[in-house]
Protein backbone atom coordinates (compact mmCIF):
# COMPACT_ATOMS: atom_id res chain seq x y z
CA UNK A 1 0.00 0.00 0.00
CA UNK A 2 1.34 3.39 -0.52
CA UNK A 3 2.54 5.56 1.97
CA UNK A 4 -0.32 8.25 1.36
CA UNK A 5 -3.27 6.02 1.99
CA UNK A 6 -1.86 3.86 4.89
CA UNK A 7 -1.45 8.01 6.37
CA UNK A 8 -5.52 8.09 5.14
CA UNK A 9 -6.13 4.98 6.88
CA UNK A 10 -4.55 5.78 9.89
CA UNK A 11 -6.12 8.95 9.90
CA UNK A 12 -9.59 8.01 9.43
CA UNK A 13 -9.01 5.03 11.97
CA UNK A 14 -8.05 7.67 14.68
CA UNK A 15 -11.05 10.10 13.59
CA UNK A 16 -13.49 6.86 13.77
CA UNK A 17 -12.34 5.72 17.54
CA UNK A 18 -12.69 9.47 18.68
CA UNK A 19 -15.92 9.67 17.83
CA UNK A 20 -16.87 6.41 19.18
CA UNK A 21 -15.09 7.57 22.55
CA UNK A 22 -16.66 10.91 23.09
CA UNK A 23 -20.39 12.69 22.90
CA UNK A 24 -23.43 10.74 24.39
CA UNK A 25 -24.57 7.52 23.01
CA UNK A 26 -28.00 6.09 22.80
CA UNK A 27 -28.33 2.84 24.64
CA UNK A 28 -29.00 -0.31 22.67
CA UNK A 29 -31.36 -1.26 25.16
CA UNK A 30 -33.72 -0.14 28.24
CA UNK A 31 -34.50 -2.76 31.03
CA UNK A 32 -37.38 -0.55 32.04
CA UNK A 33 -40.78 -2.46 32.21
CA UNK A 34 -39.16 -5.90 31.91
CA UNK A 35 -40.37 -8.70 33.20
CA UNK A 36 -39.81 -12.25 33.73
CA UNK A 37 -41.17 -14.56 31.11
CA UNK A 38 -44.06 -16.56 31.71
CA UNK A 39 -43.26 -20.01 33.98
CA UNK A 40 -40.05 -18.09 34.98
CA UNK A 41 -39.83 -17.90 38.84
CA UNK A 42 -38.97 -14.44 40.27
CA UNK A 43 -38.06 -15.75 43.32
CA UNK A 44 -37.17 -18.47 45.28
CA UNK A 45 -39.77 -19.36 48.00
CA UNK A 46 -36.95 -20.84 49.53
CA UNK A 47 -35.12 -17.62 50.46
CA UNK A 48 -37.67 -16.84 52.50
CA UNK A 49 -39.38 -19.55 53.77
CA UNK A 50 -39.99 -23.47 54.32
CA UNK A 51 -40.02 -24.80 50.68
CA UNK A 52 -39.38 -27.68 48.40
CA UNK A 53 -39.57 -27.30 44.60
CA UNK A 54 -41.67 -29.52 42.65
CA UNK A 55 -41.32 -30.81 39.39
CA UNK A 56 -43.40 -29.26 36.39
CA UNK A 57 -46.54 -31.40 35.64
CA UNK A 58 -49.65 -31.38 33.22
CA UNK A 59 -52.88 -33.19 33.88
CA UNK A 60 -53.81 -32.96 30.41
CA UNK A 61 -57.14 -31.40 31.21
CA UNK A 62 -55.91 -27.73 31.93
CA UNK A 63 -54.71 -28.43 35.60
CA UNK A 64 -50.87 -28.66 36.12
CA UNK A 65 -47.97 -26.05 38.06
CA UNK A 66 -45.22 -24.49 36.58
CA UNK A 67 -42.01 -23.16 38.97
CA UNK A 68 -44.53 -24.64 41.92
CA UNK A 69 -43.29 -25.61 45.38
CA UNK A 70 -44.53 -27.34 48.56
CA UNK A 71 -44.46 -24.51 51.35
CA UNK A 72 -44.56 -25.65 54.31
CA UNK A 73 -44.03 -22.21 55.62
CA UNK A 74 -43.56 -18.43 54.57
CA UNK A 75 -41.10 -16.20 57.18
CA UNK A 76 -42.13 -17.17 60.97
CA UNK A 77 -45.69 -18.65 59.50
CA UNK A 78 -46.31 -22.37 59.58
CA UNK A 79 -49.01 -23.65 57.01
CA UNK A 80 -51.11 -26.17 58.16
CA UNK A 81 -51.98 -27.97 55.65
CA UNK A 82 -48.63 -27.37 53.49
CA UNK A 83 -49.38 -25.68 50.41
CA UNK A 84 -48.91 -26.46 46.79
CA UNK A 85 -48.49 -22.91 45.22
CA UNK A 86 -46.48 -21.40 42.30
CA UNK A 87 -43.53 -19.46 42.84
CA UNK A 88 -45.29 -16.04 42.55
CA UNK A 89 -48.07 -16.71 44.52
CA UNK A 90 -45.78 -17.54 47.65
CA UNK A 91 -43.79 -14.36 46.98
CA UNK A 92 -47.26 -12.85 47.13
CA UNK A 93 -47.99 -14.28 50.03
CA UNK A 94 -44.51 -13.31 51.39
CA UNK A 95 -44.92 -9.85 50.82
CA UNK A 96 -48.53 -9.52 52.04
CA UNK A 97 -47.40 -11.12 55.61
CA UNK A 98 -44.34 -8.68 55.81
CA UNK A 99 -46.61 -5.38 55.01
CA UNK A 100 -50.13 -6.51 56.32
CA UNK A 101 -50.22 -9.20 58.34
CA UNK A 102 -47.46 -9.15 61.18
CA UNK A 103 -47.88 -4.84 61.22
CA UNK A 104 -52.19 -5.45 61.73
CA UNK A 105 -51.60 -8.52 64.29
CA UNK A 106 -49.39 -6.05 66.33
CA UNK A 107 -51.39 -3.13 66.06
CA UNK A 108 -54.46 -5.33 67.40
CA UNK A 109 -53.37 -8.00 69.14
CA UNK A 110 -49.63 -6.54 70.44
CA UNK A 111 -48.30 -10.26 68.85
CA UNK A 112 -47.78 -11.80 65.25
CA UNK A 113 -49.27 -14.42 63.56
CA UNK A 114 -47.67 -17.54 63.83
CA UNK A 115 -49.57 -19.97 60.97
CA UNK A 116 -52.43 -19.88 58.42
CA UNK A 117 -55.25 -23.05 58.24
CA UNK A 118 -55.18 -23.63 54.64
CA UNK A 119 -58.21 -24.52 53.35
CA UNK A 120 -56.99 -25.11 49.87
CA UNK A 121 -54.45 -24.40 47.42
CA UNK A 122 -53.44 -26.57 44.46
CA UNK A 123 -56.79 -28.62 43.07
CA UNK A 124 -57.94 -29.24 39.97
CA UNK A 125 -61.41 -27.95 39.80
CA UNK A 126 -63.60 -25.79 38.64
CA UNK A 127 -64.68 -22.40 39.96
CA UNK A 128 -66.62 -22.61 43.46
CA UNK A 129 -66.80 -26.94 42.38
CA UNK A 130 -69.53 -25.58 40.39
CA UNK A 131 -69.85 -28.10 36.80
CA UNK A 132 -69.29 -26.32 33.87
CA UNK A 133 -68.00 -23.33 34.98
CA UNK A 134 -64.09 -22.11 34.12
CA UNK A 135 -61.08 -24.01 35.85
CA UNK A 136 -60.36 -22.13 39.07
CA UNK A 137 -56.96 -20.88 39.49
CA UNK A 138 -56.19 -23.52 42.16
CA UNK A 139 -55.82 -25.89 38.97
CA UNK A 140 -52.74 -23.81 38.01
CA UNK A 141 -51.17 -23.64 41.79
CA UNK A 142 -52.00 -19.76 41.66
CA UNK A 143 -54.93 -19.88 44.46
CA UNK A 144 -54.91 -20.24 48.60
CA UNK A 145 -57.82 -20.10 50.51
CA UNK A 146 -57.02 -19.17 54.23
CA UNK A 147 -59.60 -20.01 56.84
CA UNK A 148 -57.60 -19.05 59.69
CA UNK A 149 -54.71 -17.25 61.60
CA UNK A 150 -52.93 -18.47 64.54
CA UNK A 151 -51.49 -16.07 66.59
CA UNK A 152 -48.12 -16.46 69.23
CA UNK A 153 -50.52 -17.22 72.31
CA UNK A 154 -52.14 -19.82 70.30
CA UNK A 155 -55.20 -18.42 69.35
CA UNK A 156 -57.25 -19.08 66.22
CA UNK A 157 -58.78 -16.06 64.60
CA UNK A 158 -61.21 -17.76 62.30
CA UNK A 159 -62.83 -16.20 59.34
CA UNK A 160 -66.30 -18.31 59.40
CA UNK A 161 -66.62 -17.42 63.17
CA UNK A 162 -64.46 -14.12 63.67
CA UNK A 163 -65.37 -12.54 60.80
CA UNK A 164 -68.48 -11.01 62.09
CA UNK A 165 -67.42 -11.72 65.83
CA UNK A 166 -65.51 -8.91 68.28
CA UNK A 167 -64.42 -5.33 66.74
CA UNK A 168 -61.13 -6.31 67.30
CA UNK A 169 -61.55 -9.49 65.28
CA UNK A 170 -63.44 -7.67 62.55
CA UNK A 171 -60.35 -4.90 62.35
CA UNK A 172 -57.96 -7.83 61.86
CA UNK A 173 -59.84 -9.56 59.49
CA UNK A 174 -61.19 -7.14 57.25
CA UNK A 175 -58.00 -4.87 57.15
CA UNK A 176 -55.98 -7.75 56.11
CA UNK A 177 -58.35 -8.82 53.65
CA UNK A 178 -58.26 -5.16 52.21
CA UNK A 179 -54.67 -4.72 52.64
CA UNK A 180 -54.28 -8.03 50.42
CA UNK A 181 -55.74 -6.46 47.17
CA UNK A 182 -53.22 -4.97 44.60
CA UNK A 183 -50.22 -7.74 46.25
CA UNK A 184 -53.10 -10.54 44.46
CA UNK A 185 -55.47 -9.75 42.07
CA UNK A 186 -58.39 -11.42 43.44
CA UNK A 187 -59.31 -11.47 46.69
CA UNK A 188 -62.97 -13.07 48.14
CA UNK A 189 -64.41 -13.68 51.69
CA UNK A 190 -67.47 -13.24 53.52
CA UNK A 191 -69.67 -11.12 51.57
CA UNK A 192 -68.57 -12.18 48.18
CA UNK A 193 -70.90 -14.88 48.02
CA UNK A 194 -72.13 -18.09 49.68
CA UNK A 195 -68.79 -20.14 48.15
CA UNK A 196 -66.45 -17.73 50.62
CA UNK A 197 -68.33 -17.28 53.63
CA UNK A 198 -65.36 -19.59 55.91
CA UNK A 199 -62.19 -18.37 54.30
CA UNK A 200 -60.26 -15.57 52.30
CA UNK A 201 -59.67 -16.57 49.01
CA UNK A 202 -56.25 -15.26 47.24
CA UNK A 203 -54.94 -15.50 43.57
CA UNK A 204 -52.31 -14.12 41.13
CA UNK A 205 -54.85 -14.44 38.39
CA UNK A 206 -53.50 -12.76 35.36
CA UNK A 207 -54.52 -8.63 35.41
CA UNK A 208 -57.73 -8.41 33.54
CA UNK A 209 -58.37 -6.00 30.49
CA UNK A 210 -58.25 -3.18 32.10
CA UNK A 211 -55.39 -3.93 34.29
CA UNK A 212 -57.48 -4.07 37.57
CA UNK A 213 -58.35 -6.11 40.28
CA UNK A 214 -61.34 -7.74 41.14
CA UNK A 215 -61.78 -7.43 45.32
CA UNK A 216 -64.96 -8.24 46.42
Amino acid sequence: MPSTLRWLAAIFLIVALASCSSGKRSAEFTLDGVKAPEGVCPVNPQQFGQAQPIPDFREGNGCGISNGYRVFAIGDVGLDPQAMITCDLADALNSWIASSVQPTAQAVYGQKVVGFKVAASYACRPRNNMRGAKLSEHGQGDAIDIAAFTLADGREVNVLTNYYGSAQDQRFLRSVRAQACGVFHTVLGPGSDPYHRNHIHLDRQRLRRNGGVYCH
